[in-house]
């Protein structure tokens, strides 16, 4: 039938309802038909999907589609309509179950489904649920199979997520329902398993439900459940299997069940499979191999949901399972939340020993890099969190003996990651990142050689620059310690106050690894293999050595890390934070031995020794925080021992004040833990004091002592005056003798503070007399400071008895001038920086008296020559600027008896001015050095007479001898402390390099004139072969003077009279292949091989030539001694490697007179390996493309000199060849004309140098 005009438009929307709307629609109240669109009759629909209605499938189909409609967008109006006649919402919800029984069409089920789900959870209908769920297990219970029960049941599902209470009312009100459910998992259909399976997992969602349930599970569902999860083959039903898994285990109980009917509990240490064949684990494995990724991801959470309960009880399961492997590989897929599960799981698996003993580590470190690198390209934070936490976690936890990098680009690698990580601008992720770098810095992971000591120094910058790009903190809130760091953890606070704890984390971190580090650089020092670092590439031996290490360590904290920490303590003190930064301060004094006394000084400077008395002042009272306590003890023991060593003002204490000095801080230093007040009060105590308490007296002494030198006066200078006098006459009052160091400290306070305090009186001075009458020398209490010397000449009685003694070291230790004439090179040490702007106190001392004065008169007559010219400047200039100072009879009478006494002793003793040389000192560098230059010149610029006369003399000279062979000596000597900014010392190295050229000239003249030597320079063979290569910071102008002077005493065939070569150890008995080459070994041969090779790579021009001719000298030597040894020696393959370095400089590199001399050396031992024919050939064939007019006198020689030795040889066997050779032969000798003579001695860096001395 049609519609009624006016109202067609509305209702050609509505579709079907328009078949009923003239039959039924005229009986049905208005209130029922909806006022907005859809404009639909709700009794229309409910009639027309009555069973009896007659309307087609595909109408009701549509009709529902209508109504779930209206449903959605209008759920008010429809739920109001509805409300208003329960019987209509009962027959309504009736019809909808109905038609879940009757059709069988998925679509109509699943709309049906929703449509009352809807109604019944917006209606909230409970009497109709309560009945509903008793159709449903009638209906269940009365079906003979399951075939039919699947939109029952997924119902039952529906309805339980989307109204939770129902599980607890399905479980204690219908128990045969679920029951009923267990026929549906051994039913052979994947879709009503899936259902089942899909109940299940929102029952066991609810924990209530889960513990009435936990029988049931146990006793029938756990196998049923694992064989479904094993054999499930369609994707619904393994991802609701999945689904009900995850819930199952999130309890305890369960995943004890699971585990255990998995066969999986007890694994013993050998197992190798699990018992069961649908074992959990392995079924998570194969779904963890499956093609979909929502299957790897669920089954990845799964693995982690059952470790996280226990890890060390489940995860042997895992690990024999090999899940860990498959776990690696999918660290190179790109999805977050599979990387995520598999991050999680392996953490979790780090937990079990046997992840590490069983080598997963090892082979899935490299997959862990390699993601972890990918993700810092994602910018994704929390994943990159947690793959730096799993990451820390293995570098944590893995043990000593299983090495966790086993090739050096992994670990290249990793460090670079950690770099990149560190550099983060996420401070979360750098918070992880700095913990990981601790982890890593461990001997166990970067022991292989060779240590990439540059990566270190670059991932140890990173490190320290992102902790100075930190703000300071403004909060006084805790730091975390390293056991509030829990793997996986998270703080769930933001803001301001988090980004400050976060703060707090780096820098905690950061000085963690920073102290790893410095662990790393001390164990070294015992590991051959890590000092030396075998295995390095030539170019870059100088930046990978724990040498340069080191000293990047000690400069890194001096510019990097100390501000930071200082910058960040000045707002927050924490005492764990301040544990490891002294701690990392006190293993550098380890790490540097040559920086120690420097850096100490610097620290000092810097009031590091208040810094520490505060911290422990602060927190170590009583027994609080005692590793703090024990790291500033520590480090103030070390660093006063150092400061001791190098005092400047009369040099450091002898050998036994030094141990006193250590017996009295290691004893006391532990109990100091005073105030500033506090301890100036236990200095002044004037009562008994009992020997520990004396002690601990003069261990305060000695801190102050040292804080005052290095001009760090925390406590007011009258008040501790003031102590140091009690203290000296508590001590006098007792009896005691204080230590010589102990009494120098205490007079340097005194006269440092004197001008802030009164005089003393009678008592203290007489005390001071006391102890200074009872010392054998006043040197061992005497400070070089401008104050001592006011302070012994101010008071009359120390005056008369020391004055004599304090003037003579007062001047001793200052620098007066150099009277003209006199040799600068002859004066003392200049007088201490901290006193270089200090006007001479004596001056307006000699004003207050003639006491003085005497004493310096007599000073000029009685004392060394040195000393004596000091106090005739000091008088000129005393008289100079106080010219209206008459000089009394007193002083002229002084100054004329001293005169005569000078003139009758002098006599007339003949200058020697011929032995000026021999009479130098090592101290004279720039004399020694300028002699040996002219020595040197002379003896390669003379007529060959002259050269023998020349000679002849200089070896007639005993002291000119015994100069140089201290000279020599001084190669293998400690070069002297300096810093790493300054350099090595160049004049000191200029001097060695013109010993040894004028050493080994002086043994060539000698040789070849068979003149008379009286006496030998004995050096040490395997130390000159070891200056090759551990020379600190060498030129190459000092390798090739050392190359020259070996040379030499192989061309000599080690029969030099003039240098005896000896071994360090002559007590060794030699081998017999060492017997032929004595006096060198095998070993050293081999050693000294390797040494040129490296040299040679430089590629400089002088040290290539010096590489060159001593190898061909040593090969020669060996021709004649070993013959085995020699072409041995010649055909190493390395050597084509080297000879193709060399050739890599550019277009005809060949003609280099040196490669040349090398490839003739390879030709004459037949070693085609090296040299093969087809590179002669080559070589041939561009050398007839060479213009040689164009070519140096010395590249014709050496070009002439090869292709005679291939002719020699016969190494050609191509007839074309050995024509171009000939060829080649005759051009040279056909031509004449020479190239212009360049200049053969120059002076390289204040050296005296002879090209062809060292060429030819």
């Amino acid at each position: 039938m049609e519609a009624r005009p006016e109202l067609r438009g509305d209702e050609e929307a509505v579709g079907a309802a328009l078949l009923l709307y003239e039959r039924a629609h005229f009986r049905h109240d208005p209130r029922w038909l909806l006022p907005l669109p859809p404009r639909l009759c709700l009794a229309c629909a409910l009639e027309l999907l009555q069973p009896t209605s007659g309307v087609s499938l595909v109408r009701k189909k549509h009709m529902l589609s209508c109504f779930h409609d209206a449903l959605m967008r209008h759920t008010t109006l429809v739920t109001q309509l509805l409300a208003q006649n329960e019987a209509v919402c009962t027959h309504l919800i009736g019809i909808l179950f109905g038609l879940l029984r009757s059709i069988d069409d998925g679509s109509v089920l699943e709309l049906s489904m929703e449509v009352l789900i809807q109604l019944i959870v917006q209606l909230k209908l409970g009497p109709f649920v309560h009945c509903l769920l008793g159709e449903c297990q009638k209906e269940l219970c009365n079906m003979p199979t399951m075939r039919g029960s699947l939109a029952t049941v997924t119902l039952l599902g529906k309805m339980v997520d989307a109204i939770p209470c129902l599980a607890e009312i399905l479980v204690v009100e219908h128990g045969n329902l679920i029951e009923h459910q267990l026929k549906g998992l051994m039913y052979p259909n994947e879709a009503v398993k899936a259902a089942v399976c899909y109940l299940y997992g929102k029952l066991y969602s609810s924990p209530t439900v889960a513990e009435k349930l936990s029988g049931h599970f146990r006793e029938k569902l756990c196998p049923l459940f694992l064989t479904t999860l094993d054999n499930a083959q369609t994707k619904e039903l393994q991802i609701n299997c999945m689904g009900l898994l995850r819930q199952l285990l999130k309890y305890d109980l369960f995943v004890s069940v699971i585990m255990s009917k998995s066969g999986a509990m007890g694994i013993s240490e050998n197992a190798e499979v699990l018992q069961q064949e649908n074992a959990l684990p392995l079924v998570l494995k194969k779904l963890l191999l499956s093609r979909d990724e929502t299957l790897r991801v669920a089954s990845a959470e799964c693995m982690a949901a059952v470790l996280v309960h226990s890890p060390v009880k489940y995860a042997p399961a895992f690990i024999h399972a090999d899940i860990p492997e498959f776990l690696f590989e999918h660290l190179s897929c790109t999805s977050e939340a599979l990387l995520w599960a598999a991050y999680r799981c392996l953490l979790l698996l780090t937990q079990e020993h046997r992840f590490f003993s069983k080598c997963h580590t090892v082979y899935g470190i490299e997959a862990l890099v390699r993601s972890l690198k990918g993700i810092l390209q994602l910018r994704s934070p929390e994943l990159l969190k947690q793959g730096l936490l799993l990451f820390r976690e293995i570098l944590r936890r893995q043990p000593e003996e299983i090495q966790l990098f086993t090739n050096s680009a992994t670990c290249r690698d990793a460090s670079g990651l950690l770099r990149e990580a560190v550099s983060s601008p996420v401070l979360e992720v750098v918070a992880e990142a700095v913990r990981a770098v601790a982890a890593f810095l461990r001997k166990h992971h970067l022991s292989s050689p060779p240590v990439p000591y540059g990566e270190l120094q670059a991932l140890v910058r990173a490190l320290l620059d992102r902790c100075a790009d930190l703000s300071p903190p403004v909060s006084q809130g805790p730091l975390p310690s390293s056991g509030l760091l829990l793997p996986g953890g998270r703080s769930s606070s933001r803001g301001p106050g988090r980004a400050v704890l976060q703060q707090g984390e780096i820098l905690w971190g950061a000085l963690e690894g920073f102290r790893n580090a410095c662990r790393l650089a001390v164990e070294f020092r015992n590991e051959p293999s890590a000092r030396e670092n075998p295995f390095t590439a030539p170019s870059t031996e100088k930046e990978d050595t724990l040498e340069t290490f080191s000293e990047f360590l000690l400069s890194a904290c001096d510019s990097l890390c100390i501000p930071t920490v200082m910058r960040h303590s000045e707002q927050a003190m924490h005492p764990a934070l301040m544990e490891i930064f002294l701690s990392v301060l006190n293993s550098l004094f380890i790490i540097v031995p040559h920086m120690k006394e420097k850096f100490s000084k610097k620290l000092a400077s810097s009031s590091f020794i208040r810094l520490s008395l505060e911290l422990k002042a602060r927190f170590c009272c009583g027994q609080s925080h005692p590793a703090l306590n024990q790291a500033c003890s520590s480090f103030l023991y070390s660093l006063c021992l150092n400061l001791f060593a190098a005092l400047e003002e009369t040099g450091p204490p002898s050998r036994e004040g030094l141990s006193v000095v250590s017996s009295i801080l290691q004893h006391s230093l532990l109990q100091v833990n005073a105030r500033g007040s506090e301890s100036l009060a236990l200095l002044s105590d004037s009562l008994y004091v009992d020997e520990a308490a004396r002690q601990h007296q003069y261990c305060l002494l000695l801190l102050l002592y040292l804080a005052y030198i290095h001009e760090d006066r925390f406590v007011p200078e009258a008040e501790l005056f003031s102590a140091v006098r009690s203290l000296l006459l508590s001590v006098q009052e007792q009896g005691e003798h204080p230590p010589p160091a102990v009494l120098r400290a205490a007079l340097y306070l005194l006269t440092i503070c004197q001008d802030k305090a009164e005089p003393l009186e009678k008592a203290p001075l007489s005390a001071i007399r006391k102890m200074l009458e009872g010392i054998s020398d006043l040197r061992l209490v005497y400070s070089h400071h401008p104050c001592t010397l006011k302070f012994f000449l101010m008071y009359p009685d120390l005056l008369s008895r020391f004055g004599h003694r304090v003037l003579e070291l007062w001047l001793s230790w200052e620098d007066g001038g150099s009277p003209e004439g006199e040799d600068p090179a002859s004066a003392v040490p200049a007088r201490p920086a901290a006193l270089a702007d200090h006007e001479d106190p004596l001056l307006p001392i000699l004003k207050s008296g003639s006491s003085v004065l005497l004493i310096l008169l007599d000073l000029v007559y009685s004392s060394p020559m040195d000393i004596a010219r000091k106090v005739l400047t000091i008088l000129r200039t005393f008289l100079k600027e106080n010219e209206d100072i008459e000089v009394g009879s007193l002083l002229r009478g002084h100054f004329l008896q001293i005169l005569q006494q000078l003139l009758v002793e002098s006599g007339a003793s003949p200058l020697q001015v011929s032995n000026l040389c021999g009479k130098c000192s090592l101290d004279h560098v720039e004399m020694l050095l300028s002699s040996f230059n002219f020595l040197y010149w002379s003896l390669h610029q003379t007529t060959p007479g002259s050269r023998k006369r020349a000679v002849a003399v200089l070896l007639s000279s005993t002291p000119l001898l015994t100069l140089l062979q201290k000279t020599l000596g001084l190669t293998w000597m400690e070069p002297a402390p300096a810093s790493a900014l300054q350099g090595p010392p160049t004049k000191e190295t200029a001097l060695l390099c013109s010993g040894w050229l004028l050493t080994a000239s002086l043994s060539a003249q000698q040789h070849l004139g068979g003149l008379q030597v009286h006496q030998t320079l004995t050096v040490e063979l395997d130390k000159v072969l070891h200056a090759l290569t551990c020379r600190k910071k060498k030129a190459a102008l000092f390798s090739a003077s050392i190359l020259r002077f070996l040379r030499t005493a192989l061309e000599q065939n080690f029969s030099s009279a003039l240098v005896m070569l000896v071994s360090s150890d002559p007590g060794r008995l030699p081998s017999p292949e060492d017997s032929a080459l004595s006096p060198l070994s095998l070993q050293q041969v081999l050693f000294l091989v390797v040494s040129l090779q490296n040299l040679l790579v430089q590629k400089d021009l002088l040290l290539s030539q010096a590489v060159v001719g001593c190898l061909e000298a040593l090969v020669n030597f060996l021709q004649a001694r070993s013959p085995d040894v020699a072409r041995h020696v010649a055909a190493q393959p390395w050597n084509r490697f080297l000879l193709f370095t060399l050739l890599d400089a550019g277009d005809n590199s060949f003609l280099s007179p040196e490669i040349l001399r090398l490839m003739t050396l390879f030709v004459r031992f037949r070693s085609s390996s090296i040299l093969s024919q087809d590179d002669i050939g080559y070589v041939l064939q561009e050398t007839a493309k060479v213009t040689f007019s164009e070519l140096p006198t010395a590249t014709l020689q050496a070009l002439s000199c090869f292709l005679l030795q291939v002719q020699s040889t016969g190494s050609l066997s191509n007839p074309a060849l050995s024509t171009t050779i000939q060829t080649l032969g005759e051009t040279l000798s056909e031509r004449s004309s020479a190239p212009p003579h360049h200049q053969d001695l120059v002076c390289l860096g204040g050296v005296a140098v002879s090209f062809s001395h060292i060429r030819d």
